[in-house]
């Protein structure tokens, strides 16, 4: 007798790391924003709106807020970024239609697909904290300029020129992350052709594979 039918695991495991991935995000870009709105309001309105924050309303549409907030994000990076994307693709994969047939390839071994997936996972985090970098920058620094405390023009450099750094550093991750994804793609699901020697896609090592 048969017991009752339990939802697939790869299934699950891909939507909650989807989830936590735009979450993550999310978060970023829901502290931009709150910064954003103190910069807007100043500091007089921001000590009266304090107090709500800590209640459990207010957590709730919070993280209602990141989810969202992460989802745009992630679209908007993904966005500016798609363009760069596709040239560092061309340098392994001619056409969009080889590397379609790569990735069919490769989920035939749920191994190899399931480094693949959390590989494109942390590229996704890095992709979206790209933007959620520049964003919290700028919006510390409108922020900042509302209040008056001592060495404001020192910290406010500082915290630009972190920002700006932070960026660059994310942006760097994620090109890595998606040229090695690509190679390994390459390097795993590549048909050999008629009179070479029979090949099979490589057995998982240690790393980062197919973003």
């Amino acid at each position: 007798m048969t017991g009752p039918t339990q939802p697939e695991p790869p299934a699950l495991a891909a939507a909650t790391a989807m989830f936590v991935e735009v979450l993550v995000v999310g978060i970023g870009a829901l502290t931009a924003a709150v910064l954003l709105l103190i910069a807007l309001i100043g500091p007089a309105s921001t000590a009266k709106l304090a107090p709500l924050a800590s209640s459990s309303a207010a957590a709730g549409v919070g993280l209602a807020a990141a989810y969202a907030l992460g989802i745009l994000v992630d679209r908007a990076a993904d966005a500016a970024l798609t363009p760069h994307r596709r040239r560092l693709r061309t340098s392994f994969f001619p056409s969009n239609t080889v590397y379609a047939q790569a990735r069919l390839r490769l989920a035939g071994f749920p191994v190899l697909a399931a480094r693949a997936d959390y590989a494109r996972s942390r590229m996704r985090i890095c992709r979206g904290w790209t933007l959620n970098t520049l964003l919290l920058a700028l919006a510390a620094d409108l922020a900042m300029l509302r209040y008056s405390f001592a060495h404001r023009p020192l910290i406010l450099a500082v915290a630009t020129a972190f920002g700006l750094a932070t960026a660059f550093g994310f942006y760097r991750a994620w090109r890595a992350l998606t040229v090695t994804g690509y190679r390994k793609l390459a390097e795993q699901t590549t048909v050999p052709t008629a009179g070479s020697p029979s090949q099979v896609p490589a057995q998982p090592q240690p790393g980062p594979v197919s973003p």
